[in-house]
């Protein structure tokens, strides 16, 4: 089963950018984040017609996840749990049925968490960006340890807005007190890892210089300024089915590009 993550960055926006890489790529599910619209509002018809079945947590102008998939989608929830008041909409669950095992989808677009706002002793300031970034990543690690509880096969994918390592930008030292690079984003990425989750394309991939985002400013794409933020988090079960987990990079060089491009990982399912 070949399975993708792919912050498309507007739905009406990159509608065309979308279908071509479906219709090459042939994915059999994939987590969209940024898809900027409500629900009612998602082109769904275009996607159901390539024969995905769709399903869309979507917010007006901002954030939004959804799920298409050619197969079976069961049990699907919305929101990300542990805070009843928070309205954003990036979090999405399913579970897909595959040919011998089906496996928990859990779409994630984490919050950005910039500008960084600190109290005097370091602290980030309560009701900040930043300190919704660190809570989400909380109530992320209370879930994922849920469904290990539970002994559910899962996954966690989608745009981290985490920059893991030196090796995942091409210019670390420019990120060093940005959101997604910050000591404590890292110790959050770090307690989610040392629940036994695998990461995915670094089970698969060593080498620096793989990225999944590129600024349109400033020349980066042509430059290949770019950092590794989007990524999938695999629980053992789903580990010891992974065949392969690739970035689909050429596709930011196409027209009316998004900034992310898709990352994929095939299981055996």
């Amino acid at each position: 089963m070949k399975i993708a993550t792919f912050n498309i960055n507007g739905i009406k926006a990159r509608i065309n950018a979308l279908t071509d890489w479906l219709d090459e790529a042939q994915p059999d599910v994939v987590l969209m984040q940024e898809i900027k619209s409500v629900d009612e509002a998602f082109p769904t018809e275009i996607f159901e017609d390539r024969g995905y079945n769709v399903e869309v947590h979507g917010q007006k102008s901002f954030n939004g996840v959804g799920i298409l998939s050619k197969l079976p989608l069961e049990d699907v929830t919305r929101g990300l749990p542990g805070d009843d008041a928070d309205e954003q909409a990036r979090y999405i669950e399913a579970t897909v049925v595959g040919a011998r095992h089906s496996v928990r989808l859990c779409g994630l677009y984490l919050p950005n968490g910039n500008p960084v706002e600190l109290e005097e002793d370091g602290t980030p300031v309560a009701g900040g960006k930043y300190a919704y970034k660190l809570d989400w990543m909380d109530r992320l690690r209370a879930r994922a340890q849920e469904l290990l509880a539970e002994e559910t096969p899962f996954l966690m994918a989608g745009d981290y807005n985490i920059i893991p390592q030196d090796e995942d930008a091409a210019n670390p030292d420019s990120w060093r007190g940005d959101a997604l690079f910050r000591p404590e984003s890292h110790a959050k990425w770090r307690t989610l890892l040392n629940l036994g989750l695998t990461e995915a394309f670094r089970a698969r991939t060593q080498e620096p210089r793989h990225y999944s985002f590129w600024d349109y400013q400033a020349g980066a794409w042509n430059r290949n300024h770019g950092i590794r933020i989007d990524h999938f988090l695999l629980c053992p079960y789903t580990a010891d089915r992974l065949k392969d987990c690739q970035i689909d990079k050429d596709i930011r060089a196409r027209e009316k590009p998004s900034d992310h491009v898709p990352v994929w990982v095939e299981l055996d399912l």
